[in-house]
């Protein structure tokens, strides 16, 4: 009796040929598990094949797709080995539990001239230290779409801290991205370059620019959502899968309809709200200091503190 295949890709399902998993790919239905959630009917037209065969091709991929549980225990002892990047400041670090973390995406917005990019370089610093001095020995990927990096910055953040300067500018990849698609582009070929630069931070300044000025209307509101949660999506999905953090940098806008207190909002909507895993408001206070209050954490309380943005860098 000859032994069944072993489904492990689209193309072993029943009925899914080379030229039926060319169209599916094609759509962006690419694993066992989306097909295993598709109706039917969408499939047999997305694939060009009958509704009876789609019918067996999805609970082929049913049969073939598996659910893994673990208990809340085993999360736990997971959990307390994550990777953390140092922010530099004490206060800060402990306000977001011990730094900005692997696996999650840590958003910071607020008003120019806040603080938001001088963290991102200390960050670009501090996540090729040893992990014994809250680094995660591991390169950057930078992807500028404000043309605000500074390797000059960089070098200066550097050298306060020990490091030499040209080995730490060496270990950042940098991408000056003019529009979204390039944006997106470097986000979703960035596998490769991850795995062979051994890359444990992406930072992202900033997230949303490119997208305020390319979608502009409540006509152009729905696509731009559309791309921004792809994109998102992705960024997270390259965290957990690298086991790397993810750094971004967000604009603001006046909300009209907050008449008392502060009416600084983020761009992004509930996407980049509900995306990120932990978001800060950082804003100008006297000199170099600067107020960074936690606004969302899964983890941790809300709270504020004050940094300092000196020459060598974040401060406590």
């Amino acid at each position: 009796m000859a032994k069944e295949k072993k489904i492990l890709e689209i193309e072993d399902l029943p009925g899914i040929g080379e030229v039926s998993a060319a169209k599916l790919k094609a759509a962006g239905i690419d694993s066992l598990d989306k097909i295993a959630t598709m109706p039917y009917a969408e499939l047999a037209e997305t694939a060009g094949i009958t509704p009876d065969a789609a019918k067996k091709a999805v609970q082929a991929a049913q049969e073939s797709t598996t659910i893994n549980y673990e208990t809340g225990s085993a999360v736990f002892e997971r959990r307390m080995t994550i990777d953390k990047v140092s922010t530099g400041s004490a206060d800060l670090n402990e306000m977001i539990g011990g730094g900005v973390e692997a696996g999650a995406i840590t958003e910071a917005y607020g008003k120019f001239a806040s603080g938001k990019t001088q963290l991102g370089f200390q960050l670009c610093v501090n996540a090729q230290r040893p992990k014994s001095e809250g680094g995660m020995d591991g390169s950057v990927l930078f992807i500028d779409t404000e043309a605000t990096f500074r390797p000059e910055r960089i070098k200066e953040i550097a050298k306060a801290a020990g490091m030499d300067p040209e080995k730490v500018l060496d270990s950042i990849y940098y991408v000056r991205a003019q529009n979204t698609d390039q944006q997106i582009l470097t986000i979703e070929r960035a596998d490769k370059l991850i795995e062979e630069k051994g890359i444990k931070l992406i930072v992202v300044d900033s997230m949303m620019a490119l997208f305020r000025a390319e979608f502009v209307g409540r006509g152009a509101l729905g696509e731009r959502q559309g791309k921004l949660n792809m994109h998102i999506h992705k960024l997270q999905s390259l965290a957990e899968k690298h086991n790397l953090a993810v750094y971004l940098t967000n604009q603001v806008m006046d909300n009209p309809g907050i008449l008392f207190g502060d009416p600084t909002t983020p761009i992004g909507g509930n996407i980049m709200a509900h995306a990120a895993t932990t978001r800060l408001y950082m804003r100008k206070s006297k000199e170099e200091k600067r107020i960074v209050r936690l606004i969302d954490s899964p983890s941790m309380p809300e709270g504020e503190c004050v940094i300092k943005i000196t020459r060598d860098g974040i401060k406590g």
